[in-house]
């Protein structure tokens, strides 16, 4: 096998060879061979496999077996860079487009996808409008395209995002490519409104195809427990069963206040949230995957594309809005097959909250055309001006200014964002720049450089040939692995290169973005449409009412329960939900 070409496409010998020369197994799990067949003979393919069932497999293999490059539309930027270093280690050519990369690196990287020097191209769903990207697009020969966590484009879903609905854009530069989409949750309503958005069977002949893993995970508990007390039953729950746990609450503030709580009581606890910088989820995340530390207290921002496979607890002491959420987060327990529990504490504080979450989702729609206009005093922006505008963000400032509540203009930006109005982002991916002032002789002859000032400036000498000349976009991580140097540590150090005028020094920008992608307009002529509005409203009331029947049932099993909301018919009980063994 090792030195004969293997007929390519479509053959489960080639596959099979594939997937032990790059991946080191031996053969396919459950529906991945299905999948793999389906992309790789060209059919338009929905892949249904929940969280741990290996869905990156079922497109890399394909991918590797056709000519040609595979468009990987991820909604994650740390998952794409995470996947990209993964392939690269592995020797397989992979690149990421995403905000945060210079001009001349969007350029790079697209440019050797036209010339086939990439095989994997990750992007955001955003960048699938940007004109650079489907100029490039145009010349570059794809074998498919892949649509991770495809339930974002379906309004019937818990996450939908707007800019999911740009995949289209692509089929029409790329009619011929087949698309494989995959997601973890779906009922039977996304599933079918996955198909139809994107386009499903239209752009060839061949029939499109479904692959569904069961839902059923024989090794998990599913357990609901009613405390008072929510901490004194999470730490009765963590003192009775060993291993590593993930405890998800509902926001940051909480998560610092339970970390911090259990470290008192003598167990290892970090916490993690969407606000932290880069390096910091990095170390947390890392001290936690090889075990430094047993509980990892977290928002819903921790946990997508995490391969810890021992996790033997995933702990919410706050109700998700969606059994679709619960079921993802709570599927990080047990993924080595061993047993594993998914607890769900709650009180009926948690029915309130849920209830009241809904109408916060949805204000009034004055209130959500007075935000839409005290942005533009904000930015000083004219009616019927604007169209393409950025502007840094400074949500404190703007809610001290206009006296409005975090929590309600959160909901009236987004669904300002899926009305087309506005887009906004929170980029913590933007990089820091750095040029070098002196000449090359010049900086030879520097005396007096710290061991930091000089470690900086050699690192920043050995990956980038640019600093003479332009204001360079640096990755900080590779410069703090290169150097031992901390986040701070670095960021200090290229301050005081700065100040000694040795370098130009940006650092990275940590604050959201409102784009205006369209000019601004008048908002008593705004439309916000009703699948905006009144039908997503709808559609939250009655996920947060099912979610709410989940707790309530103490008479069906948990199991059979969450099969039944995914379409999954089933005649038997689990047999070890909190329910069966009550």
């Amino acid at each position: 096998m090792k030195n004969r070409r293997v007929e390519r496409v479509n053959n489960t010998a080639y596959y099979t060879y594939l997937l032990r020369q790059h991946f080191g197994y031996d053969s396919f799990r459950s529906i991945q061979l299905d999948i793999i067949q389906s992309i790789g003979s060209g059919h338009d393919t929905l892949g249904l496999m929940p969280t741990g069932g290996g869905k990156s497999i079922t497109f890399q293999i394909p991918a590797l077996a056709m000519d040609g490059i595979c468009i990987v539309i991820s909604p994650l930027i740390a998952l794409m860079k995470d996947q990209v270093q993964h392939l690269k280690e592995r020797g397989i050519k992979a690149e990421a487009v995403y905000s945060g990369l210079s001009k001349k690196e969007t350029h790079q990287i697209l440019d050797n996808a036209v010339f086939g020097a990439v095989k994997f191209l990750y992007v955001s769903p955003e960048r699938l409008s940007n004109r650079l990207f489907l100029a490039k697009l145009y010349y570059m020969k794809v074998c498919f395209i892949t649509v991770d966590e495809a339930h974002c484009i379906s309004q019937w879903g818990y996450d939908f995002r707007p800019s999911y609905l740009k995949i289209n854009e692509l089929r029409k530069v790329l009619p011929s490519a087949p698309i494989l989409a995959l997601t973890a949750t779906a009922t039977p309503a996304v599933v079918t409104d996955i198909q139809e958005q994107l386009e499903f069977g239209k752009h060839n002949n061949l029939k499109p195809q479904v692959f569904s893993m069961s839902f059923r995970r024989e090794n998990l508990s599913y357990v609901v427990r009613q405390a008072d007390d929510k901490f004194q039953e999470l730490l009765h729950i963590i003192c009775s069963v060993r291993g590593s746990v993930i405890v998800y609450t509902r926001n940051r503030e909480r998560t610092k206040e339970v970390a911090d709580k259990l470290c008192e009581e003598g167990i290892s606890a970090t916490f993690y949230h969407a606000g932290l910088d880069f390096a910091i989820k990095e170390t947390r995340q890392d001290d936690w995957q090889q075990d430094k530390v047993r509980v990892m207290v977290a928002t819903n921002a921790f946990g997508m594309g995490i391969d810890k496979p021992d996790v033997r607890l995933v702990i919410h002491m706050d109700t998700p809005d969606s059994i679709e959420a619960y079921y993802q987060e709570a599927g990080r327990a047990g993924r080595d097959g061993k047993r594993a529990y998914a607890v769900l504490i709650y009180n009926g504080q948690d029915r309130t909250n849920l209830l009241r979450h809904v109408k916060t989702a949805f204000p009034p729609k004055d209130y959500i055309k007075k935000v839409y206009d005290h942005l533009a005093y904000f930015f000083e922006l004219a009616i019927n001006s604007g169209e393409g505008a950025r502007y840094d963000f400074n949500e404190y400032l703007f809610c001290r200014r206009f006296k409005h509540h975090p929590l309600h203009l959160e909901a009236a930006l987004a669904i300002l964002q899926n009305s087309g109005y506005i887009t906004y982002s929170i980029d913590n991916e933007n990089k820091a720049r750095v040029m070098i002032c002196v000449t090359r002789n010049e900086l030879y002859n520097i005396n007096f450089l710290t061991p930091d000032e000089e470690k900086a400036l050699n690192a920043l000498l050995r990956h980038y040939g640019t600093l003479f000349t332009d204001m360079t976009y640096i990755d900080n991580e590779a410069i703090m692995r290169h150097t031992a140097l901390s986040q701070d540590e670095l960021h200090m150090t290229l301050k005081s290169l700065a100040e000694r005028r040795i370098i130009r020094y940006v650092p990275p920008r940590h604050m959201p973005m409102i784009t205006y992608p369209r000019q601004r307009v008048d908002s008593a002529h705004m439309i916000i449409p009703r699948n905006v509005y009144e039908t997503m409203q709808e559609r939250m009331s009655e996920r947060v009412s099912k979610m709410l029947r989940y707790i309530d049932d103490n008479t069906t099993c948990r199991e059979r329960m969450l099969l039944e909301y995914f379409g999954e018919k089933t005649d038997r009980d689990c047999g070890h939900c909190d329910v069966c063994l009550g």
